[in-house]
């Protein structure tokens, strides 16, 4: 009986293990699509959607890299809930498309994964809750302190930063930051009129 007890309560901790797993997945599964249907929301109405009655945070845009096959619904604010369930828009920054710097925020052992496969000359794609839709281009990226991002807020210019953790595999925090830089190339209307971005500083 002994012999039978220890495989026994290894097979009960393994199927407690997978349950917690399946959890995990379920749970994530499920806010995803809590969060598309806000922002789909979102689209059709012009005003914030919370995705569920108690959050403090909605979304604000979807982020694509078509590339890669990549794509996440940025939240507003990077509090702990909103970064548990995606990127968040850090809102010092103005939103994507205006004159100056976007900076979304995520984790990089999840909803910024995708970052370590995303190259320089990437395209960027942005569609915001009222239906704007952007193009940038991807052109640097750095690894950098926390507390010296390089990021200029007083840029003429119409900029997206993507940043998390650094390095992507490591298991605990760290000092250091990844950024990826991209800059707009494209604004698409709702009405779906393309324009380059050249013309974009003229309106």
């Amino acid at each position: 009986m002994p012999r039978l007890l220890f495989p026994l309560t290894l097979a009960l901790i393994g199927l407690i293990l997978l349950g917690d797993g399946a959890y995990i997945h379920a749970k994530a599964w499920l806010a995803q699509a809590l969060l598309e249907r806000a922002f789909d929301q979102s689209l059709a109405t012009g005003e914030p959607v919370k995705p569920w009655a108690w959050a403090d945070t909605w979304p604000v845009a979807r982020i694509e890299v078509k590339r890669i096959g990549a794509s996440a619904i940025v939240l507003e604010g990077t509090s702990g809930q909103a970064l548990a369930f995606g990127p968040g828009h850090i809102q010092q920054t103005v939103d994507a498309g205006e004159r100056g710097v976007a900076v979304y925020a995520a984790h990089r052992d999840t909803h910024f994964r995708f970052l370590r496969n995303v190259a320089v000359g990437d395209v960027l794609e942005i569609t915001r809750r009222d239906g704007r839709h952007f193009r940038y281009r991807a052109d640097s990226s750095a690894v950098v302190r926390f507390d010296a991002s390089g990021i200029d807020p007083s840029t003429q210019g119409v900029e997206l930063v993507l940043t998390t953790c650094w390095p992507f595999d490591a298991v605990t925090s760290g000092p250091e930051r990844y950024v990826l830089h991209a800059t707009l190339i494209e604004d698409l209307r709702p009405s779906s009129r393309s324009r380059d971005c050249r013309h974009c500083s003229e309106r």
